[in-house]
Formats: C-alpha cells, sequence, structure tokens
C-alpha cells in the first residue's frame, strides 16, 4: 500500500459545515448526524500529556490509513466503529474536503466505556519501571530475574481510567475496572483485548516489527455490543520494535514517538504546557518513523 505523503501539516482543523463536538490530544471531533460523527487525525503530537507546538508533516494521514488497515484486518475478531458513509456524504466546501482527505472517517456514535485497554507483551516503560520497584506489573506478579524488554511468559492486561485532555492516565486494577463497568463486560474487554494483540503482534512479527505493547478503546452501540473504537495498532497507540535490532537487557529502537521522547528529556523542561518547539531535523526523522512502520505493515 503507498503511503507517500506530501510535506503539509495540519495543526488544527475549522470545518464551519459541521458542529465541533471535541479536541482531543490528536483528533478533532465532529458531529453528523444523531448516529455519525467525522473523527479528523491531525498533525498533532503529544508527548507526556503535553500537545507539542510543532506539527509532523502527514502524521494524521499516516495514522489513519495504519488503524484501517487494521480495523479491516481484525474486523473478524470483533465490530468496529468505521461507517459506509464517505466525505461525499457530507455538506462540506471543497477547501474542507481538501484538508479531510486522506486523515477522516465518518464513525457510528457509540457510548465510551470509560476505561482504556492496555495490553503488554514486553517489560519495557512504566511497566518496567513497576517491575522494578515491586517484582508485578499494575499488580500482575511476574516471574523474578527478568530484565529490560524481555518477552513476557504472556501478555498482560493492565488497564487505566481515561483521563482528560492534558491531565494522566491513570493505572488501575481489573478489579477496579469490574467495578467501573462490571464483571462480565470486563471479562469481555480483557479477552478481546488480549485476542487482538496476539494476531496483531504475529502478523507483525512477519513483517519485521515486534509490538511490545498497545492500548485500545472500546464503546457500546444501542444494544450494548461492544465494538472497537478510536484508533489500534498506530505508531501513537502501541510501541513498534525493529524486530532486527531487539535484544533484551536494553530499551530498543523505536518507530513510534519513542523518538520524541527521547529528544524532549535532553531538555530542561517541565513536562507541563507548553511544549516546547520541535526543530526541523526531529520533526523529519519523526515523520520518517511513521513512514517506514506504515511501509512495513501494509506491504
Amino acid at each position: 500500500m503507498d503511503t507517500t505523503i506530501t510535506s503539509s501539516s495540519v495543526f488544527e482543523t475549522a470545518i464551519t459545515s459541521l458542529p465541533l463536538i471535541a479536541r482531543g490530544k490528536v483528533r478533532d471531533i465532529y458531529a453528523v448526524d444523531e448516529q455519525h460523527m467525522l473523527i479528523v487525525t491531525t498533525d498533532r503530537l503529544s508527548a507526556f500529556d503535553v500537545i507539542m507546538p510543532t506539527p509532523i508533516p502527514q502524521k494524521g494521514v499516516i495514522l489513519t490509513q495504519v488503524a484501517n488497515f487494521w480495523f479491516g484486518l481484525l474486523q473478524d475478531v470483533i465490530p468496529n466503529h468505521l461507517s459506509d458513509k464517505t466525505l461525499d456524504d457530507l455538506p462540506l466546501t471543497a477547501a474542507e474536503k481538501a484538508t479531510l482527505q486522506g486523515r477522516s472517517i465518518i464513525v457510528k456514535r457509540l457510548r465510551p466505556l470509560p476505561v482504556e485497554a492496555i495490553v503488554r507483551g514486553y517489560l519495557i516503560g512504566s511497566g518496567w519501571k513497576d517491575y522494578q520497584q515491586t517484582g508485578a506489573v499494575c499488580g500482575i506478579t511476574l516471574p523474578t530475574g527478568l530484565q529490560m524488554a524481555d518477552r513476557l511468559p504472556e501478555p498482560i492486561f493492565t488497564p487505566s481510567s481515561k483521563a482528560e485532555v492534558g491531565e494522566h492516565d491513570i493505572n488501575i486494577s481489573f478489579a477496579q475496572m469490574q467495578d467501573k463497568i462490571g464483571a462480565a463486560l470486563a471479562e469481555q474487554v480483557r479477552s478481546v483485548s488480549i485476542e487482538l494483540y496476539n494476531r496483531a503482534a504475529a502478523y507483525a512479527l512477519e513483517r519485521g516489527i515486534i509490538i511490545a505493547d498497545t492500548k485500545f478503546e472500546f464503546g457500546l452501540d444501542a444494544n450494548d455490543q461492544l465494538v472497537l473504537i478510536d484508533e489500534i495498532l498506530t505508531p501513537d497507540s502501541s510501541r513498534f520494535w525493529p524486530a532486527d535490532q531487539y535484544q533484551p537487557g536494553i530499551s530498543p529502537p523505536s518507530f513510534d514517538k519513542q523518538f520524541v521522547r527521547d529528544y524532549l528529556e535532553t531538555l530542561d523542561w517541565g513536562k507541563v504546557a507548553p511544549g516546547p518547539e520541535l526543530p526541523a531535523e526531529i520533526m523529519e526523522k519523526t515523520a520518517a518513523k511513521y513512514r517506514e512502520v506504515a511501509d512495513l505493515l501494509m506491504k
């Protein structure tokens, strides 16, 4: 699949033809009708829960391509929120349509669950810090003697509560998740999330990519059926590593925005808004990382 992109960027949209519902860290959401929404993936990038002032050129187009690819590949596991509507069905101006092309989807309106479903296959990031201190990750006890970036004996499910824009998500126990959404639904979310991860991880590994961890979000339809929503298995929602450079004991190089995080860690910046401008070199290298992982996954 061709992921060739141009150098133009979209930091924020202003679609006057439709009512704005919300702006997230990356997405602008508009109302279409009572059953549908328009989700626009901009080129904004957030790190440490702060939106950077510098967009990554065409990042939103790549994220949309990758998420839609996975939605199609995994639709037999669980229904997703994509509708059959297109931009041609909306009362857009020519300029608005041009802005939205390739970076927007029209989805069904659903009731989102107030949790994020995180699946970890490898011991890295906050999970590694947790393990070093407690021998467990989010309360799940793991074998002793594991190294940084070790593959876990089996993927683990570590939910978090969803935070407002600019706030940090908070890890919660599975029992707390059951209290929030009910025991049966929590079990279903955990089971589906692990199946999605296993399927995607096996597919990606055949193409030279390790999916170390990822997050999913879910909603309920009018019949209380579970539906996969938001984005899935993109460089923004997942930690992707090149398999040929992986070895336990070190933090592997990354295809995702970890590249930006590593740069930000070198700055004297308090990790609060406003974020610092990104140099052109960091912006271009980050865009190249997004393109590279998309090309590998969708070839």
